[in-house]
């Protein structure tokens, strides 16, 4: 019974990892758009915010001569996809006192074609 038990959630979980759906890195670059009125992927290319190269793996507050608000320097984060994905789902409930004058992206599903796109665009 237990190893009927095991295949069953065994199927169910090979099922809903293809029932998934895979983020798109072109919608992300769509999307992105919005992001590059801030934002860069160039190396050393700051606007009104950092520049995103290297963005993933890179502590929060460490792109030098960059000055970044008091909260972002003090939020220890380090930037993987599970930690962009939350922040940008609401960067001030995220990082409350951050700078960014962003409200936040509430489509999970966009959040997701975005970091893919920066995945590839920001290495």
């Amino acid at each position: 019974m237990r190893a009927m038990a095991g295949l069953c959630v065994a199927a169910f979980a090979i099922v809903a990892a293809g029932t998934a759906k895979a983020a798109d890195s072109g919608r992300g670059e769509k999307l992105f758009v919005e992001c590059a009125s801030c934002h860069s992927i160039e190396r050393g290319v700051d606007g009104v915010g950092p520049s995103l190269f290297g963005l993933f793996q890179r502590k929060a507050a460490e792109v030098v001569d960059f000055r970044y608000s008091p909260a972002l320097k003090r939020s220890g984060i380090t930037w993987t996809a599970q930690m962009l994905d939350r922040y940008l789902a609401d960067p001030q409930k995220s990082v409350p006192g951050n700078r960014m004058p962003y409200s936040g992206m509430p489509d999970a599903n966009e959040r997701a074609d975005l970091i893919a796109y920066l995945q590839k665009a920001s290495r």
